[in-house]
């Protein structure tokens, strides 16, 4: 059976929509064999910032000689970009078996991101990794990748987002994230909020877990020339080269860092040269990922304030004429909290509505954007927006694509000439 038909089969669990625990998955883990049992789970869990982080930590473990998969979520373009051996995406071809196998073995209310989670587990453990990268979902405790024994923690900024599901207020947020924290475990934090991380002290103090934290146990400082300077757990690294863009990036890549030192002491061999190396290669496409061209093109997935934020202060190190905005999101965003930091950079904006469920219409977004003085213009499709855009651009203006990773995978899709397959979850 080809993939997109087994996929159909995947994406019809939707209906179940989000189903917060760890029973499910942990029932349809049992009847594969337990292969999560198999590899070593590091978690990630956040806000913003997962995949970057995830990336790069396992650049530097693959600059390092080890076998090591990477999970995250959502897909850009395609389903199998969630599954990732030695930095290479899964085949769709040994997916589609690995799906269907997966399939058959699922509880009848098992959801998609359950089946999803098990199913990189069975990969991995079929494919021999050694390390394997868990990004978690939107939660922490309750999402379906707690059911993997992790060994290591690593927390990314964490800011309030799904708040129907997570809760109100920053503080259940924060809880429901450090959730994930095993006992006795190492953990690894960005600088968070206060009420953030007295959470997490809270979650470490009561599991006697070794937290370090950025600007505490370890620092980064962005050199002029773009690089980072490090100063770590055991290490101090100078003028390293992030591969991935943004000002922000230095936060994601210190966090790796000092994950990966700590992994070291755990006795995963790392050589010192594996560091900035897996920094430096390291790849994560629709982050500030800059498209040549005239005009050029910048995507980034910021779809929440904090996101909203960094893509701000990043757009500091452009130079450009006048900054046009095509964006789209989905119904259930802020959007007042979102755009109030881009609205004083955008001298126009091209508002689309993404080929998503629940997608916000690209005419009521641009009424939000009128509303507040910005010229906009409700151009339909991302595709439709993005033209428009780059008929309008001088050759010295930048067009800035966000606003949601489904808007920014529908362009890479478009600019690869490849099916765009966006699903939430």
């Amino acid at each position: 059976m080809s993939l997109a038909d087994v996929l159909d089969k995947l994406y019809a669990r939707r209906r179940f929509g989000i189903r917060p625990g760890v029973d499910r998955v942990g029932k349809l883990l049992e009847r594969l064999g337990n292969p999560e049992k198999q590899f070593r789970t590091i978690h990630v869990v956040g806000t913003n910032g997962k995949g970057s982080t995830s990336a790069f930590l396992s650049s530097i473990l693959l600059h390092a000689g080890h076998s090591v998969a990477q999970f995250s979520s959502p897909h850009l373009i395609r389903f199998s970009e969630r599954f990732r051996i030695h930095g290479v995406e899964y085949p769709a071809e040994k997916l589609s078996v690995k799906l269907e196998t997966v399939l058959e073995a699922a509880p009848e209310e098992a959801t998609f991101f359950e089946i999803t989670t098990a199913l990189a587990a069975y990969i991995f453990r079929d494919e021999g990794v050694a390390l394997a990268v868990m990004e978690a979902g939107m939660g922490g405790c309750s999402d379906a990748t707690a059911s993997l024994n992790g060994e290591m923690s690593i927390l990314t900024p964490i800011a309030l987002d799904h708040t129907e599901y997570l809760g109100a207020g920053l503080q259940e947020i924060a809880r429901e994230k450090a959730g994930i924290i095993r006992p006795g475990t190492r953990v690894i934090s960005a600088c968070q909020p206060e009420t953030v991380h007295e959470e997490i002290e809270k979650r470490c103090i009561a599991g006697k877990c070794d937290l370090k934290t950025l600007g505490t146990d370890f620092t980064v400082n962005r050199n002029d020339d773009g690089t980072i300077s490090y100063r770590g757990l055991n290490k101090e690294l100078e003028y390293i080269a992030p591969g991935i863009a943004g000002r922000y990036q230095a936060i994601n890549a210190a966090v790796a860092l000092a994950a990966a030192e700590t992994l070291e002491m755990n006795g995963i061999d790392i050589a010192t040269a594996s560091y900035s190396e897996g920094i430096s290669a390291a790849r994560w496409p629709g982050r500030m990922e800059l498209i040549a061209g005239t005009p050029r093109l910048l995507l980034d997935g910021a779809h929440n304030p904090a996101g909203a934020g960094a893509l701000a202060d990043a757009l500091q190190d452009y130079s450009y004429s006048r900054l046009l905005l095509v964006t789209g999101v989905c119904d259930d965003k802020d959007i007042e909290r979102i755009f109030a930091p881009l609205i004083p950079l955008a001298d126009s904006v091209y508002t689309v509505t993404p080929a998503v469920d629940r997608a916000l219409k690209d005419e009521e977004l641009a009424s939000f954007f009128l509303s507040r003085g910005i010229v906009a213009q409700p151009c339909g499709s991302v595709v439709s927006g993005v033209n428009r855009a780059i008929q309008q651009a001088a050759e010295d203006d930048l067009v800035v694509v966000c606003g949601s990773l489904f808007v920014v995978g529908e362009i890479k899709a478009w600019l690869e000439q490849t099916e765009f397959s966006g699903i939430r979850g």
